[in-house]
């Protein structure tokens, strides 16, 4: 993996700023539990773990309880409307293709710009930085499977195992996905050669 992460769960943070003892992510499951009315009692892991991703992520928690690498823009879990599976989405930040690097022709001197940063990470283009001039951001869509077998079964309802079994599949989903992206964020990150 080379020491790249895709995603990541901020332990640290999340207890530091929670109001009561047991972390901003079990809060944020309290007062965002009628996003899990579909999943109660699913044979099926995949309603409950998408419910679980969405609360941990932006924007229903901002900053997010799963933080991710720079170059990743967006994160989704949905399930699959083919066979009820899991699929992953995910949006990264992408050099430009390398047809378009071969060569500047195409630039005939107009300034194009690429993605920007701030304090290093990659953000949308201001309005007032679209006005000046053109805009080119190349960026990977992402779609893929997550096996169901390591995520917990989903609850029958409001047990007291929601926090415990919604963190669970927070870290199946993260190490699934650290495990499919880690080494495409890698290369990206590689400097050319």
């Amino acid at each position: 993996m080379n020491g790249q992460r895709a995603f990541w769960t901020d332990d640290r943070y999340d207890r530091e700023r929670a109001r009561g003892g047991a972390g901003r992510y079990a809060e944020r499951l309290r007062d965002n539990v009628g996003e899990f009315g579909a999943a109660w009692g699913d044979i099926a892991p995949v309603e409950f773990a998408c419910a679980a991703w969405r609360v941990a992520t932006p924007p229903l928690t901002s900053p997010g309880y799963v933080r991710w690498h720079r170059r990743v823009l967006s994160a989704t879990c949905v399930r699959n409307t083919w066979d009820g599976s899991l699929t992953a989405r995910v949006r990264l930040v992408s050099p430009p293709p390398a047809p378009l690097t071969v060569s500047r022709t195409w630039w005939r001197d107009r300034g194009w710009q690429g993605w920007p940063e701030v304090f290093g990470q990659f953000v949308e283009p201001a309005e007032q930085d679209l006005a000046k001039a053109p805009h080119l951001r190349a960026s990977l869509e992402m779609d893929a499977p997550v096996p169901l077998g390591r995520l917990p079964a989903a609850p029958d309802g409001l047990d007291g195992t929601l926090e415990e079994t919604a963190h669970r599949a927070l870290v199946v989903l993260v190490g699934e996905l650290n495990e499919l992206l880690a080494p495409i964020i890698a290369q990206l990150e590689r400097p050319p050669s």
